[in-house]
This record gives structure tokens, C-alpha cells and sequence, in this order.
């Protein structure tokens, strides 16, 4: 009975299925391999939560106030801290947790978003005869497999290829892959397994053919890392644990021991962000679980400790989904600097990563030209040369601050600790530091072990092996099915909802706004592109979103997936949050420019914008690239270097022209050779020059803003048609509008 618990369901991300990667056979072997997963007995002996719902944030600030002592007080809600927060409650200690910004705001939204046990480091652990990479990786294994067991809906296998160009090097990562299957043991998602040339070009199309002798398969994990974490802490606020975001921490609170007469941390003075109130948070036990952030709380206990954090930027860029295949990763193992990248489909796009660079500790860190340069570079070495990687194509791109850290108990303070350290100070102070994401739990559990040790608390061992979190229980495969039956959404929102929420998207279904269509019934979507939909929204604020840059980062993955498109989401996600939280006109415009600030430095919107044009494709004498420019900037009023649908309504509206979003859709995307939803300057004068060379016979485009060009002043509606496939030149006015085409200016 606790197999059939623990194993419902399959698993699915994005709203693909896991069935459908493997195969049924090899999906119904993968079944199998969970039986040996009999840790999850221990779940068993923890009690249902005590809140059907996750509290408010304001009844959890409350809590925070009027508990007079907690046992543990946990400082920081990425997956450490929520994982820390988590295994406390469930072994029945009185826990409180507080983060600055949002759950997830910071290294663990920005990952590669793979749940793996590290290729590259069992190689290290291997070639240096490194014990401690070693217990590293084999611990990883085994927390990725429980992952994938807790959260199906969320996280799911996936395969990933290695191609060989070199026939030397198939033995070599034959025998390294296969050394990383028998790490894993019981815990072996999939076998690897080797492919022809042939047969991996038939799996990877788009790869680089030339040289290739064969590739190699094996099998990770892959979730959805902000949601992940967040499925942590509203798990961890069920089981009865205090949880709050926008809490920031002012000052450790300390009290003499009597016994020893030293001074003890006792709790932390906490400030609500959001409102500027103060109060004292007590507890028995505080672990400082910050990240990139751990030296500063290290040195609100003792100004002079040694700092132990050696911050590290990994850059990771966001591509259309054409880039890859949409169940096969892949994997560079030597980049021309020696790192690795990672190049993956996730929901629905490609992610390439990563890149390791020194950097300093900040809330806000922003992604480089340089090192998307470096993504890019490395990605087009690995591709056929029939796809043109442009840095055009780039959709979103951020940067993560990965906390490695050196052992302050060690001789050799000046060597990276790959594993995480727990550090107890004198004072009392636990700090949990390093690590992997994977391996959040097993970090969790050895830090609790560490408080209830040192502190003397009075608990049993873990229990968060094998628990569910919060979605995961009663999800299966086919829930879907049911929210498209029953509430009328259209197919793919219900598989994205599912994938999101598990068996909670049925309380999402139930908050969706009406169509006023035939079909989908319910489910209005934010943006057309994605099936992200307004229900979502006041959701996000039922899971303690309290901006909006909460909204379209954490709690959607719009700023991850494609800037643009969040950017045109953000006034109505404004505006609904603004009518559940009571935002006043300023407040609203004060979350709208923040969103914005958010993507433009963030998310790499700033680095699209500076983007130089690149006149080597374009023919056209000076005077007319004046020319066009001024009639481009006319639509790009903002000088951000490209024009989207929001630029083109606005300035139809301005001459009085009425046309449907998904006509304006379809006439950008006739121009929009990079298919990122927005046409740039030279991709406007390539059009243009193409127009004067004969080789293209009619733009919609072109016709619109020559059109509009001439008419802001006069006012005269004019709008354009596709009639037969073509332009014609004819204008015939009827009641209902205009019918005009302008073929005698194509060939200017």
C-alpha cells in the first residue's frame, strides 16, 4: 500500500508525459525500478498536514509575533532553507522560517533546471581519486530519485545525448556513462545506451553532422526549479512551520547562558519589507541558510569571522524550441574553455548553460554579452550548419549565484568544498552552506540532525524521504483529461496547469474567468503564446506572491521563458493583483516599472537592446536607411531597438485602425526571422532592402507602417487585408471598413 502511494501516477513537465519519452515498455520498467524505493516508509510515519491550505501571509506573520519561543528559526526560503523549514516541522519541532525577498528569488529559480547527480564531477571524482565527489554524486543519485518519486508533476526524466566526434572518445565516456548507472544502482532512471551516427542524427536532427561517429544516451532529471521550491515551503506551512516571504532579518537577537556564561543566538530581529514593522522572532535554534548571502549573516553573529562563500555567475540563455528536440537533451562535456554546457528542452523552449565566472554577491545580478556570446558560440559548434544561431534568438537569459564555499573547519580553508559544510559557530549559530540543488533534502536533514544535537531539541530522525509535496499525491497522468472535461479549458492549459499545480490545479480550473467563446469555455489566457491564463494570478497571491515580479518569474515562468511576452502580460497581471490586494493607481504603476526594471537588467532585456545592427546583409544607400529608420522609430517610440504588436496597436490606434491581436500576430511574424516576437531594426532594413531587390513581392508590414507613416496626421483609417493571398491594388470602402492594398509602394 505504501508502494501504490508513493508511486501514483506518472510523471509529466510541461505537459509532456513520461510515457511518451520512454516508451510504454521502458516507462513501465522505470515503474519497476521504484520498488526499491523503500525509504518511503518513513513518510508513512509522519501525520497528514495540519492545514489543509497553506495560512495566509498575514496569518503567518501573526504566528511569527505571538509565538513566544520556536524551535527552530530558519533564515533564507531558497530550496535549502524550505527543504531545512520542511524536515524541522515534520519531526515535530516548532519551526519558523523568513526570507528577504520571495521564495526562490534567488540561485534557486536561476538553475539549469536538471535534477542530476553530476557527470562531470563523478569524472573528477575518478580521474583525482576524489572520495568526496564521490559520496557527492552517489547521494545526489539518490535524492534525484526521490525528487522525481515527490513531486511528479513537476519534475520527470529526461534523456540526454552526448555526441562523439572522435572515435577514441567512445570507449572513454562509454565506460564513464556506465560507471554513472552503476553509481546510481537501484536508483538508475534508465540504462544508457550508445547510438549510430545515423541513428542520432535521426533523435538530434538539428546536430552538427560533419565528423560525427555516434553519440551516447543517458538519463537525468529535469523540474521546474522556482515551482519546486515553492512546493517546498507551502508543504513545509501545511505541516504547521511559520512560513513568510518579504521578511528580512536586521539583526541576530542573543542571550547569556547561564551555565556557561556565553552568549548564545536566541532569534532574530525581523522587518516586514512590504510594511516597515519590526518585532523580535525567538527561537531555541537559528540556521542560516542565505546562499550567496551566508558570510553576511555569518557576520551579523561575529563581525570578524572568516568569509567562507566564493560567489560564482552561471549565465544560462532561453531559445525557441525549434533549437531542440522536445525529449532529448544534450550535453557539451569540453567547451573550448573546458566547461561544460548543457543544452535542453524545457517547457517547450531550449535552455543552454551554463558558464562559471568569479563574480560578487548581489540580490540582482544581471547576465553579461559576454557570456551569452559564450552560450551562443559554444552552441553553434554543436549544431548543423543549416541552422543560424542569431543573438537575436535569444528569448530571455539570466544569471545565478551559484554559493560555493571553503570548509572554515578545514586545514586548507583555500580549497572549494563541492559537497555542502554545515558550520556551527560559538554562539550557536548553524550555517548550511554549498551543495547542489538536487541534493536539498539530504542537506536539510543533516543540518536538522546538526540543530538537534547542539541545541539539545527533543525530535526522531527525518521523515522527508519519500513525503509528497504539495500537488504531487493525487496527481496522475490523465488529471488533465479531467480539467478539459469538466471545466472546459482547452487541452493545453489543462496539461500546463497539471504540470504546474498536480492535484491542485483543479482549485485553479475553478478561478478561471469565462471565454465568452464557443471554445475553450473558461481559461483567458495572459499572453497568446503561452497557456498561462488570469486564474493563475489570483492563485499566485493564495501562494504568497505579493508583487508582480513574483507573478511573472516564480509563480508563471513567463521572465524565464520570453521576456517580451511578460512584458506584454504585465499591465493585466497588474491590474489583477491590484484588484485582490486593494493597489491603489500609484502603487500599481510602482509594481509595473519595477517588472520592468526586473526584465531589462535581470532577464536581459537591456542586453537584446544594445544590440548593434548589422549592416553586412544589408544593401540599401544611406539616405534610404535613414529614411527607414525614422519611419521604424516612428512605431519603436521607446528607442528599444525592435517594434512589437504593443508598438504597431498603439500607433494604429493613434489613425484610428481597428485590427485583431492575431492578425498583427501573423503580419509580425512574416518579418520576424528570429520567431521571438518582435521585429528588430535590421530585420526591418533586410525587409526593406529585400523589397528593393525584387527577391520579395509583398509585406504586410511594410505596407502598414508606410501607410501609417502617412497618415498620423491625417487620421484616415486604413486598414490592410490578405485578400487571395496577395496585395491588390484597389481601395473599395464599404460600411464595415476599408479593403485597400499598396503594391505601387513594394518597389520603392
Amino acid at each position: 500500500m505504501a508502494f501504490q502511494k508513493a508511486v501514483k501516477g506518472t510523471i509529466l513537465v510541461g505537459g509532456g508525459a513520461l510515457a511518451s519519452v520512454l516508451g510504454l515498455s521502458q516507462f513501465a520498467h522505470y515503474r519497476r525500478k521504484q520498488v526499491n524505493l523503500a525509504y518511503v516508509e518513513a513518510a508513512e510515519c509522519v501525520s497528514e498536514p495540519v492545514n489543509r491550505e497553506p495560512p495566509s501571509r498575514e496569518a503567518q506573520l501573526l504566528t511569527l509575533q505571538n509565538t513566544s519561543e520556536f524551535d527552530i528559526l530558519v533564515i533564507g526560503g531558497g530550496a535549502t532553507g524550505c527543504g531545512c523549514a520542511l524536515d524541522a516541522v515534520t519531526r515535530g519541532l516548532k519551526t519558523a522560517l523568513v526570507e528577504r525577498d520571495d521564495f526562490s528569488s534567488g540561485t534557486s529559480s536561476r538553475s539549469t533546471k536538471l535534477i542530476h547527480g553530476g557527470v562531470r564531477y563523478l569524472q573528477k571524482a575518478i580521474m583525482k581519486l576524489d572520495i568526496e565527489q564521490y559520496r557527492m554524486v552517489k547521494e545526489a543519485l539518490h535524492e534525484r530519485a526521490n525528487l522525481l518519486e515527490i513531486a511528479p508533476h513537476l519534475s520527470a526524466p529526461l534523456p540526454i545525448m552526448l555526441p562523439i566526434y572522435k572515435w577514441w572518445q567512445l570507449p572513454y565516456y562509454w565506460i564513464g556513462i556506465k560507471l554513472y548507472d552503476l553509481v546510481a544502482g537501484s536508483n538508475c532512471l534508465k540504462s544508457s545506451y550508445v547510438l549510430s551516427k545515423s541513428r542520432a542524427l535521426e533523435h538530434f536532427p538539428m546536430l552538427q553532422k560533419d565528423k560525427l561517429v555516434g553519440a551516447i544516451v543517458y538519463y537525468d532529471g529535469q523540474h521546474n526549479d522556482a515551482r519546486m521550491n515553492l512546493a517546498i515551503a507551502l508543504t513545509a506551512a501545511r505541516y504547521g512551520a511559520a512560513t513568510a516571504n518579504y521578511m528580512e532579518v536586521v539583526s541576530l537577537l542573543k542571550k547569556t547562558d547561564p551555565q556557561t556564561g556565553k552568549e548564545r543566538v536566541s532569534g532574530a530581529r525581523c522587518k516586514d519589507v512590504l510594511t516597515g514593522q519590526e518585532f523580535d522572532v525567538r527561537a531555541k535554534c537559528v540556521i542560516n541558510a542565505t546562499g550567496p548571502f551566508t558570510d553576511t549573516v555569518r557576520k551579523m553573529d561575529d563581525k570578524n569571522a572568516t568569509a567562507i562563500c566564493q560567489p560564482s555567475a552561471g549565465v544560462h540563455i532561453v531559445m525557441p524550441g525549434y533549437y531542440s528536440p522536445e525529449s532529448m537533451g544534450l550535453l557539451d562535456p569540453a567547451t573550448s574553455d573546458g566547461r561544460v554546457i548543457f543544452f535542453l528542452p524545457w517547457q517547450k523552449m531550449t535552455i543552454a548553460g551554463t558558464t562559471d565566472t568569479p563574480t560578487d554577491v548581489t540580490p540582482h545580478p544581471i547576465p553579461s554579452e559576454e557570456d551569452i556570446n559564450f552560450i551562443l558560440n559554444e552552441v553553434r559548434n554543436y549544431l548543423s550548419c543549416d541552422v543560424e544561431v542569431r543573438r537575436g534568438d535569444v528569448l530571455a537569459a539570466w544569471s545565478g549565484i551559484r554559493p560555493l564555499v571553503t570548509d572554515p573547519k578545514s586545514a586548507d580553508t583555500q580549497s572549494i568544498s563541492r559537497n555542502h559544510v554545515v558550520d556551527i559557530s560559538e554562539s550557536g549559530l548553524i550555517t548550511i552552506a554549498g551543495g547542489k540543488w538536487t541534493t536539498y533534502r539530504s542537506m536539510a536533514e543533516d543540518t536538522i540532525n546538526a540543530a538537534i544535537k547542539t541545541h539539545d531539541l527533543k525530535a526522531g530522525p527525518s521523515r522527508t524521504v519519500g513525503l509528497f509535496l504539495q500537488g504531487g499525491k493525487d496527481w496522475s497522468p490523465t488529471l488533465y483529461i479531467r480539467l478539459v472535461q469538466d471545466y472546459g479549458l482547452e487541452s493545453e492549459v489543462a496539461q500546463h496547469l497539471a504540470a504546474t499545480y498536480g492535484d491542485k490545479a483543479f482549485e485553479v480550473a475553478k478561478m478561471a474567468s469565462v471565454t465568452g467563446k464557443r471554445w475553450p469555455i473558461v481559461g483567458v489566457r495572459l499572453v497568446s503564446e503561452f497557456p498561462y491564463i488570469e486564474a493563475e494570478v489570483k492563485y499566485g497571491i493564495k501562494e504568497y506572491a505579493c508583487t508582480a515580479v513574483d507573478m511573472i518569474s516564480r509563480r508563471t515562468r513567463l521572465a524565464f521563458l520570453n521576456v517580451q511576452a511578460a512584458e506584454e502580460a504585465l499591465p493585466r497581471i497588474v491590474e489583477l493583483m491590484g484588484r485582490e490586494l486593494n493597489w491603489d493607481d500609484y502603487k500599481k504603476q510602482e509594481e509595473l516599472e519595477t517588472a520592468r526594471k526586473f526584465l531589462y537588467y535581470e532577464m536581459g532585456y537591456k542586453s537584446r537592446s544594445e544590440q548593434l545592427t548589422d549592416r553586412s546583409e544589408i544593401s540599401l544607400r544611406p539616405s534610404d536607411v535613414d529614411r527607414y529608420k525614422k519611419r521604424f522609430h516612428k512605431f519603436d517610440a521607446d528607442q528599444k531597438g525592435f517594434i512589437t504588436i504593443v508598438d504597431v496597436q498603439r500607433v494604429l490606434e493613434s489613425i484610428n485602425v481597428q485590427m485583431d491581436e492575431n492578425t498583427l500576430h501573423e503580419i509580425l511574424n512574416e518579418v520576424d526571422l528570429n520567431k521571438n516576437g518582435q521585429v528588430e531594426l535590421n530585420e526591418f532594413l533586410q525587409l526593406m532592402s529585400a523589397i528593393q531587390k525584387g527577391r520579395v513581392s509583398g509585406s504586410r508590414l511594410a505596407i502598414l507602417m508606410k501607410t501609417a507613416e502617412e497618415n498620423l496626421d491625417r487620421r484616415v483609417p486604413i486598414p490592410v487585408d490578405r485578400s487571395c493571398g496577395g496585395l491588390e491594388k484597389n481601395v473599395n470602402q464599404t460600411r464595415s471598413g476599408y479593403n485597400a492594398t499598396f503594391s505601387y509602394w513594394l518597389g520603392e
